[in-house]
């Protein structure tokens, strides 16, 4: 949860995720750290406006009532901005560990991945994934960046039964070095939307791994450069090359 300025209102309006159906004139009671937000860090009174979204109802202008001890609720009053998905981007990646997976969903949120897909490989060393956390920190995210969407989540799934399951009508663009066309923006200019990025483990692909890629007719590769870049890295450099040839950083000739 984080403070941004909005046209709402002629002052710093708090900006909140909830689950909750919104509808005029609705009072929706809220979570203790979301009460304590506003009330006790933000220092709120009844009466001041907070912005409220999710991926259903799309944002909403919303007022602060009752302030008690035990927590707070706000009331709605009208839409704002009906909810608006990023591109078809999907972010797919061999989980990192803790702060840095922590920073790498925040930033493909921010970014504008529409699902982030956790992908196990055979040289994945963090396999246990705190889906929780990673919901908790795309929430965050989208607060923090305006986004009036919430990426969805899924649950982690081992490289090749993604890729037997996976839509061949979605390009699949992955990092490799020794990628045939050396210019990644010259790689992608064939790409459309829907698309996927994926990135590897810390140790990255194995060469049965590589050799399974490049045999689907789905799958790109591209190069980063000629620097070995950290996965966390290579998530936030191959998610703004997709996003300028592809997403909403696009814009057609």
């Amino acid at each position: 949860m984080r403070a941004v300025y909005t046209g709402l209102a002629m002052k710093t309006t708090p900006r909140l995720h909830l689950d909750a159906a919104f509808e005029s004139q609705r009072d929706i009671a809220l979570e203790r750290d979301q009460a304590h937000y506003l009330t006790g860090v933000l220092r709120l009174a009844p009466g001041d406006p907070v912005s409220v979204f999710n991926a259903r109802d799309g944002e909403w202008l919303a007022y602060l009532t009752d302030v008690t001890r035990k927590g707070a609720s706000i009331r709605c009053e009208r839409q704002v901005c009906a909810v608006t998905p990023p591109p078809d981007v999907d972010y797919c990646f061999a989980p990192l560990k803790h702060a840095r997976l922590d920073y790498v969903v925040q930033k493909a949120t921010e970014l504008g991945a529409r699902r982030l897909r956790p992908v196990i490989t055979q040289r994945t060393v963090a396999e246990r994934v705190n889906m929780e956390r990673m919901r908790a920190n795309v929430i965050e995210a989208a607060e923090q960046c305006n986004l009036v969407f919430v990426p969805e989540v899924m649950e982690p799934v081992k490289l090749p039964k993604l890729l037997q399951a996976w839509d061949a009508a979605r390009a699949l663009v992955y990092c490799d070095e020794t990628a045939p066309i050396a210019d990644p923006l010259a790689a992608l200019k064939p790409l459309k939307a829907p698309a996927a990025v994926l990135i590897g483990p810390e140790g990255g692909f194995t060469d049965e791994e590589k050799a399974l890629l490049k045999s689907l007719p789905f799958v790109t590769a591209i190069s980063l450069g000629p620097r070995i870049m950290r996965a966390d890295t290579a998530a936030i450099a191959a998610l703004t090359l997709v996003q300028a040839m592809l997403g909403d950083w696009h814009h057609a000739d």
